[in-house]
């Protein structure tokens, strides 16, 4: 396989996967979620999840900072590295 039809499969192979993904979300949302009993066990298991990724987020988003913060020093302060570096790395 060449480069240049490498450039055009990738894309659609994310498009493929994310067809699929989208497919079995909504095969899943069809079934139900089982008694009552398992329903309360699914409704704590949800909210635990996001209280854990709430505090994932904050930890993510501070040192993404810091390091953005660190790269914008090197940058501009010391000018060692490229000025897009500091925007490259958040995005």
């Amino acid at each position: 396989m060449t480069t240049e039809s490498m450039f055009y499969f990738v894309p659609l192979a994310s498009a493929i996967a994310l067809f699929f993904a989208y497919y079995f979300f909504r095969q899943m949302m069809k079934e139900s979620e089982g008694s009552p009993k398992m329903k309360d066990i699914a409704l704590y298991v949800r909210k635990g999840a996001m209280a854990y990724l709430r505090q994932q987020y904050k930890v993510v988003i501070i040192v993404f900072l810091i390091l953005s913060a660190f790269f914008a020093v090197l940058a501009y302060g010391f000018g060692v590295q490229n000025p897009w570096v500091p925007f490259a790395f958040l995005t």
